[in-house]
């Protein structure tokens, strides 16, 4: 039967036959690590600009959600360099993007180890044109990742908490070489629709994670001072 068909058990139940979306697999998957769920992995692909052949950094991988969405978003012709620091959340993540493609991914690599220690060895060396990060203390890793991100790149970084926030964006504006990092979350509702009767559903996708924007200046060239309007009064 072709996809999109209402197949029956044999208690004559129906069902609809759809292959699952990204985003059914992500909810479903095996996991280590937390996931990156679909809300904010779609804003990541817009907001961090992610683009057909484009060269990423991705670190840490968790248990390969954000990965799968990536290498959709790069493409044929793109490169995705993971880093996992865990050999455990790295083999999860590798045995959920094989299974939800099918077969290996001759666009991506997994690299298990530390991001600052195993980053000068790896072929994101070279140079890599956006960075996601979704770790516990992003902060530490600025230097290293700034180094091989090209000037104009952009650099998202995923965290859960407001402490977290605050202290990533005061590292990068301390470092100097990057633009004044925005700050979004993304929130989602489902709205109820019977003809007239519309109205938001009561329960919506709160809060799961702030996403933080920056992009890389040129080497050299320090960001312009911020801007502050005076206080009232």
């Amino acid at each position: 039967s072709p996809e999109g068909c209402v197949v029956y058990s044999d208690r004559k139940v129906p069902y609809l036959a759809l292959r699952p979306l990204l985003m059914d697999f992500v909810l479903s998957m095996p996991r280590g690590a937390t996931v990156i769920y679909p809300k904010d992995s779609a804003a990541i692909i817009s907001v961090a600009d992610i683009f057909p052949g484009a060269r990423v950094l991705e670190a840490g991988a968790g248990s390969g959600a954000l990965s799968c969405s990536l290498l959709r978003a790069i493409g044929p012709n793109g490169r995705l360099f993971s880093f996992e620091r865990r050999e455990d959340f790295a083999e999860i993540a590798a045995a959920n993007v094989l299974k939800f493609f099918g077969e290996t991914q001759s666009t991506w690599s997994l690299t298990t180890g530390d991001l600052v220690e195993s980053l000068p060895e790896s072929e994101a060396a070279a140079g890599v044109d956006r960075e996601v990060l979704d770790m516990l203390a992003p902060w530490e890793c600025i230097d290293a990742v700034a180094s091989v991100l090209i000037p104009g790149g952009v650099l998202v970084v995923y965290v859960a908490t407001t402490t977290q926030m605050s202290t990533v964006v005061e590292a990068l504006r301390e470092h100097g070489e990057f633009t004044e990092p925005v700050t979004t979350e993304t929130l989602v509702r489902s709205w109820h629709v019977e003809g007239l009767a519309v109205r938001p559903d009561h329960r919506m996708i709160g809060h799961t994670g702030f996403l933080v924007q920056t992009r890389r200046m040129a080497p050299g060239i320090a960001a312009p001072p911020r801007r502050r309007r005076p206080a009232k009064g």
